[in-house]
């Protein structure tokens, strides 16, 4: 029986030697799938940004703990849904929660006031699941203006919803 290879065996090499390359090799790999796994676990894009950005940080900082076991891909899964895990008892008790049809309608109306570019980026990236590489070809624009459409109307929906969060607990004193 031949033994298995991990695919990522060369850049948990690199890790494991600090090259300086490793850390951004390891961001353009694993940094879409943590991200999707951080935000299907915590539900915000917020959190699942610090989430990833902590799971590949710890996992870059703590390569010497990983043992070769398991693939070097569910290991780094494995520390991403304890991060994201452990954002959500923190979170615990300290948000104003809304019925899920309530938020979703509100989240709903936000994104169709996007302006029609930011919408398209927003809805590609963000609930499609395509790489920005992808959405670029696909719009045929640059790499950097998919990224800039993508953040900025994930800052426009976050301040939607938060307008709305003040509004709805500002409701809820009077």
């Amino acid at each position: 029986m031949a033994a298995r290879v991990d695919p990522d065996a060369g850049l948990v090499q690199a890790l494991r030697q600090g090259e300086p390359a490793a850390a951004e090799q390891l961001v353009n790999t694993y940094g879409d799938r943590v991200y999707r796994l951080a935000i299907r676990i915590t539900g915000l894009n917020e959190d699942a940004e610090e989430v990833a950005q902590d799971a590949l940080w710890t996992a870059a900082r703590k390569i010497d703990m990983f043992k070769g076991d398991a693939a070097f891909g569910s290991w780094l899964y494995r520390i991403t849904a304890n991060a994201a895990y452990q954002k959500l008892r923190a979170r615990k008790g300290r948000q104003h929660e809304l019925p899920w049809g309530e938020l979703r309608e509100v989240l709903t109306t936000a994104i169709e006031s996007l302006p029609p570019d930011y919408r398209t980026a927003f809805v590609m990236h963000d609930m499609e699941g395509l790489s920005n590489p992808e959405i670029a070809e696909t719009l045929g624009i640059s790499l950097p203006a998919v990224k800039s459409r993508v953040h900025r109307s994930r800052l426009f929906l976050r301040q939607r919803l938060a307008d709305y969060m003040n509004e709805t607990s500002e409701q809820s004193r009077s």
